[in-house]
């Protein structure tokens, strides 16, 4: 009978948070699994975390944006005797602009990656998670704590990440099981390029880096948080969108898309 090998399974993890993300975990020890579209950057990422001497990461190309994505994933790992002891959910993406005038394809492809597939991986792999005692991270944003005129859908989705994550934590935790919800303000990657994100449409000082967001993400999955803002600016951002009444925080929000919707300089990383 083969041998079983427990790993830490990362999607999105080509650039950005998600490779950052990689980072941290090979760092501390982790055998972790690469998911993401493009092979290129995989298979560079693989090369950079092995030559620092941690583990080799397994990579594999998959589109988990397609309809049966997550199940060519969980046999791909099964295949190769992998089992996820950490499933960490950073797969996503947004989109900037008027839900009324962007694609409405596009649309339903980010919920279809932003919420089902996440969802899909959270619950699918749950029983070796369990065996393992180890953890699920899913990558939400600050974005979670407001509806967003001028992004709706992705509010939208991470709102869900949000809700759905805190309340995995809380079933799971007399499991052994850590639950957490990672919620960064922007982080400047491509994320925003392919958003098509106004380079000033965040202040800047909401801004942190990836790998200060996927350090603070890692420790507080260890330390059995249910939920991590990184950065104390960002925090307290979110502290006083639960404080003020929800019709005033909306004004803002659209007060600001209505002032910064003509702007034609794209965000640059």
């Amino acid at each position: 009978m083969s041998s079983i090998q427990p790993v830490c399974l990362i999607s999105g993890a080509s650039a950005g948070i998600g490779a950052a993300l990689a980072h941290v975990f090979a760092r501390h020890g982790h055998t972790v699994v690469l998911a993401a579209r493009r092979k290129p950057q995989l298979d560079a990422l693989v090369a950079a975390i092995a030559e620092l001497g941690h583990a080799r990461p397994h990579a594999i190309a998959v589109d988990l944006g397609a309809a049966d994505g997550t199940r060519q994933l969980a046999e791909i790992l099964a295949s190769q005797g992998l089992e996820p002891a950490y499933v960490i959910n950073n797969a996503g993406f947004g989109l900037f602009g008027q839900a009324a005038e962007l694609d409405r394809e596009r649309q339903l492809a980010m919920i279809d990656l932003n919420v089902r597939a996440l969802t899909d991986l959270s619950l699918r792999f749950i029983s070796s998670v369990k065996k393992h005692s180890g953890g699920i991270l899913n990558v939400a944003s600050i974005a979670a704590f407001i509806p967003g005129p001028g992004m709706a859908v992705y509010h939208a989705t991470k709102s869900y990440v949000l809700s759905f994550t805190e309340a995995l934590h809380y079933e799971l935790a007399g499991e052994g099981v850590r639950v957490c919800a990672l919620c960064p303000g922007p982080v400047p990657t491509e994320f925003l390029i392919r958003a098509g994100i106004p380079h000033d449409y965040f202040p800047e000082f909401l801004v942190r880096s990836a790998s200060r967001v996927a350090r603070d993400g890692y420790r507080g999955l260890v330390d059995k948080q249910s939920v991590v803002v990184p950065g104390k600016v960002n925090r307290v951002v979110t502290l006083l969108f639960k404080l003020v009444p929800r019709a005033w925080s909306l004004a803002l929000m659209r007060r600001r898309w209505s002032r910064i919707r003509e702007s034609s300089t794209p965000y640059r990383t």
